[in-house]
């Protein structure tokens, strides 16, 4: 089984060498897509992975992870090819859509395959390995692309592509992990499923306070870091730097294990839950350089460990045969708590920057009872 590690962690770093990355939106631009209609079809986008999300994990669970990966790989390489030749809003939205349809579906998917293939053993470890891969991949790709394809944007396109296509082709060398047997396995309905998760309360106290600190993250480092940065005076040379460090960052999801093993698993997660309501609070009440990068590097940091330790307690958590299903439920109740932090979080950044950011710290200390609650009731059962 060490052979499906070895390979998903070279697709994972493979699909992570996005060598248009730091011109995304600009390459859009300059084909004719505006701002508004990127926002458009993100919306649109994460509308299709909410709908598309449970009906893949049991499609999964039906035809198998190894078969799922490699439609998945192969549906995401031509969404490459897609974006590479588009031109214009229709040619965008057709690749987002074909990306709501590979993310969907790689969804539970992924972190199934790693979880069966360790036999639980190390899986945590495993998984800091596997998200750290796609942040080596992203440094790589920048790297690329300002020695080699700076000038042109449509040969760092181009070279997504040729990487989305090697990680196509290596998926079809995993190996099927869902255990079958000699008889047809009884599946349970789906209905079943999601009544037992939604009855699940341990579990939904942890995936809102999972909920609480991703979006937190998202919206913190991807979107206000930068109104931030120009709130304390930095020019977009900095920003650039600080962008490179916080990937660098990325790379240290190998540790959370360690500091796991250490401070245990509910001690890391208050941990990692209180370093980042500490960081929002900090950006909310400064306009000064060095407390603002601090402060984001460190939201980036704790979620950077928080990541394995929150695949390893979901796959733990998740008990059913159907398990691709199950963690495309969690996914989700996830994405759905998403959309309304994500819009609260929309309306105080326009009235006010500092008031978002103490929001968003207020969001990381509710998420602190919210895992006391799942750690008591969970140790409970």
């Amino acid at each position: 089984m060490k052979k499906n590690i070895y390979l998903l962690y070279a697709i994972a770093l493979l699909q992570g060498m996005v060598f248009y990355g730091p011109i995304a939106t600009l390459y859009r631009q300059a084909r004719g897509v505006s701002v508004f209609e990127i926002t458009l079809i993100e919306g649109i986008s994460l509308a299709l992975v909410l709908v598309l999300e449970v009906p893949w994990g049991v499609v999964a669970d039906r035809i198998g992870y190894r078969k799922t990966m490699c439609f998945c790989s192969g549906l995401y390489f031509v969404s490459k090819l897609v974006f590479w030749q588009a031109k214009g809003f229709a040619g965008f939205l057709l690749e987002r859509i074909l990306l709501s349809v590979v993310l969907a579906g790689y969804s539970g998917v992924d972190t199934s395959i790693l979880y069966l293939s360790c036999q639980g053993q190390e899986s945590q470890r495993v998984f800091g390995i596997y998200h750290s891969l796609s942040m080596v991949g992203l440094l790589l790709a920048a790297g690329v692309f300002s020695l080699i394809a700076q000038e042109n944007d449509s040969l760092a396109a181009l070279l997504t592509v040729l990487s989305y296509g090697i990680a196509a082709v290596l998926s079809l060398g995993l190996t099927e992990v869902k255990e079958t047997g000699e008889r047809p396995v009884q599946r349970e309905p789906f209905r079943a499923t999601l009544r037992d998760t939604l009855r699940n309360r341990p579990l939904l106290w942890f995936l809102l306070a999972m909920a609480l600190l991703s979006e937190t993250h998202q919206m913190v480092t991807v979107f206000l870091s930068q109104l931030q940065y120009e709130r304390c005076g930095l020019d977009h040379g900095a920003m650039g730097v600080l962008y490179m460090a916080a990937a660098v960052l990325g790379l240290l999801g190998v540790c959370s294990v360690y500091i796991t093993n250490r401070l245990g698993q509910g001690s890391s997660l208050v941990l990692f839950g209180s370093l980042a309501a500490l960081s929002c609070v900090t950006l909310a009440l400064t306009s000064n350089a060095v407390p603002s990068i601090l402060g984001i590097l460190t939201l980036r940091l704790s979620h950077t460990l928080l990541q394995p330790l929150q695949s390893e307690l979901q796959n733990r958590q998740t008990q059913t045969e159907n398990r691709a299903t199950a963690l495309s439920i969690h996914s989700m109740v996830l994405s759905s708590l998403a959309i309304g932090i994500e819009l609260l979080f929309g309306v105080l950044a326009d009235r006010s920057l500092p008031v978002s950011l103490l929001f968003g710290g207020v969001l990381c200390v509710l998420s602190l009872p919210c895992l006391f609650l799942w750690q008591r009731r969970w140790k409970g059962n």
